[in-house]
């Protein structure tokens, strides 16, 4: 394989002049033709990459996009990320970088944190997270430093002074102690506790599933749910926590349908003299739109707070840390220490997804997540399905499957079959396990982007029990020396569904994605018409 870039692709029309001027300028639409512009720039070096972006816009118009953690983005927001500001090295913070030239990334990065500042109302706001999980790093790393680190220098410094007054010790950086004392660090550091909600229950990996990087970092202790209402315990926890004392208490979830009372938690974290952290990731549009409030807006009661910036947030895929004061250094030191350089173009996006937040159509957006969601678990209940906890106070709701005699990933590939795009999902104390599951997660923030409202969710409600009554796990073909009346032996993974009835929903959802569409701007045969997908090859 050749590894010299290719000749730009020659076209025989450009498709930004024959958009310009094939039409009135009244009919000119900007938004599509910084679209066109974009992938026009794209085609002319990989042609196939801008016919798959195409391909997925048709897909996603094609099917309720359904799964909780994602969302859509704004054009304006979407844009940011398409510039130069993606080729700098930016790593330190605004005015104390590693690198010359960084004084736009200074300002990007300024107005993204002051922002978000202005959206939640934290002490200290930091951008640069890659992701979710780089954010819950960055968090631990912080906490970590600040309340073993530091500790052991200062105390270093204290045994090496002795007589010295504390203000006038001289700390040691820790890249400067004896072999011997930064093997105490390493000791003492990676043997501190942290409680979470267990990841059986609805935590997440990044909240001390072993495997992860965060169970390597702590001893760590789950929490679960009540067995009986599938709710948070908050005294169970808080008599763990007495047992425990964690260093950390975390609050937060990936499939939880209900709200946390984060003074309950503050209070327990008091109690044991622990640092309250939030991963917020899938709520924080919540808060930001002032769905959650007073007791239930964790931004007041937590010492430090994690989130993804997608999701409910509907901003680029990225994530941030809020914290008190008192943590801000340590978190600022993230870069190199916790995570690689910054992604100045994506801090930009981010800055103009926060901008929305601000906005009272956000809040107004927030609102209807949640009442989507509601109306939501209400058709599901009414149709005959079983919902964990018995509704939502969130953007999600977690539907058993077992009553259809299937497990989650049959439903999750059934239910995608006939356009309705979510993801299985382990139930708590959950017999299938996390592969194969006996639930499904399913979320209400982009069809409420699209517009779509309760009448709407009252009828997928009905579309999702319908297909899930209509599936059934396939029957395995018999070993050839069975016995003839052996009982039929049945697939975890295949699954059949009764004829017809894929092809009347796939009817129902497109003639319902029709009054809604994504991104209509857009206009797709156009974009298809200038950037075709590649034949298929012959067989």
């Amino acid at each position: 394989m050749s590894c010299q870039p290719s000749a730009p692709t020659v076209r025989a029309v450009d498709p930004v002049i024959d958009y310009i001027t094939s039409r009135p300028a009244s009919e000119i639409n900007t938004k599509f033709l910084a679209y066109l512009a974009n992938l026009n720039e794209v085609a002319k070096v990989q042609p196939e990459i801008a016919a798959a972006i195409v391909g997925e816009l048709e897909s996603q118009r094609s099917a309720l996009k359904m799964i909780a953690s994602e969302n859509y983005s704004s054009f304006a927001t979407q844009f940011s990320m398409g510039n130069m500001l993606t080729d700098k090295y930016a790593e330190g913070i605004p005015h104390h970088r590693f690198y010359a030239g960084c004084e736009n990334v200074d300002k990007v990065e300024t107005i993204a944190a002051s922002t978000l500042c202005k959206v939640f109302g934290c002490d200290h706001a930091f951008v640069q997270p890659h992701c979710g999980c780089d954010a819950n790093l960055i968090a631990y790393l912080a906490v970590l430093a600040h309340k073993v680190q530091a500790p052991f220098l200062r105390d270093l410094a204290r045994r090496q002074n002795p007589g010295v007054p504390e203000e006038q010790l001289k700390v040691p950086a820790v890249a400067n102690i004896s072999e011997k004392d930064w093997l105490e660090v390493r000791r003492q550091t990676g043997n501190q506790r942290l409680m979470a909600l267990d990841y059986t229950c609805g935590g997440h990996l990044t909240h001390g599933f072993r495997p992860n990087i965060s169970g390597l970092l702590f001893e760590v202790h789950g929490y679960g749910v009540s067995r009986e209402t599938g709710l948070l315990d908050y005294d169970a926890i808080d008599a763990m926590a007495k047992e425990i004392r964690p260093l950390i208490l975390l609050a937060g979830y990936s499939a939880y349908p209900r709200s946390i009372n984060f003074a309950r938690m503050r209070q327990i974290a008091d109690g044991v003299g622990a640092i309250l952290m939030v991963d917020m990731a899938h709520f924080a549009g919540l808060v930001a739109g002032g769905v959650f409030q007073g007791e239930f807006n964790p931004i007041t009661y937590a010492d430090i707070v994690t989130s993804t910036t997608h999701k409910t947030l509907r901003g680029p895929r990225g994530g941030l840390v809020m914290c008190k004061s008192f943590l801000a250094d340590d978190v600022n030191r993230a870069c190199p220490i916790g995570m690689g350089g910054p992604l100045p173009h994506v801090m930009a996006a981010k800055a103009v997804a926060f901008t929305e937040c601000l906005r009272p159509e956000f809040h107004e957006y927030a609102q209807r997540v949640v009442a989507n969601a509601r109306a939501l678990a209400a058709s599901l209940q009414t149709h005959g399905a079983r919902v964990l906890t018995g509704g939502t106070d969130n953007h999600m709701v977690l539907l058993d499957v077992k009553p259809f005699h299937i497990n989650g990933r049959q439903a999750e590939e059934a239910l995608l079959a006939c356009g309705l795009v979510m993801n299985r999902n382990a139930l708590p104390f959950d017999p299938e396990g996390p592969w194969f599951t006996s639930g499904i997660r399913v979320g209400t923030p982009a069809l409420t982007t699209i517009g779509m409202g309760p009448a709407e969710m009252e009828q997928i409600g009905e579309i999702i029990c319908e297909v899930l009554r209509h599936t059934r796990s396939a029957v395995l073909p018999a070993p050839a020396d069975a016995p003839a009346d052996a009982p039929p032996k049945y697939s975890r993974n295949k699954w059949v569904i009764d004829d017809g009835v894929k092809e009347a929903i796939l009817s129902r959802v497109h003639a319902m994605l029709s009054r809604f569409v994504l991104y209509p701007e857009l206009d797709l045969p156009l974009l298809k018409r200038y950037f075709p997908a590649a034949a298929a090859p012959a067989s």
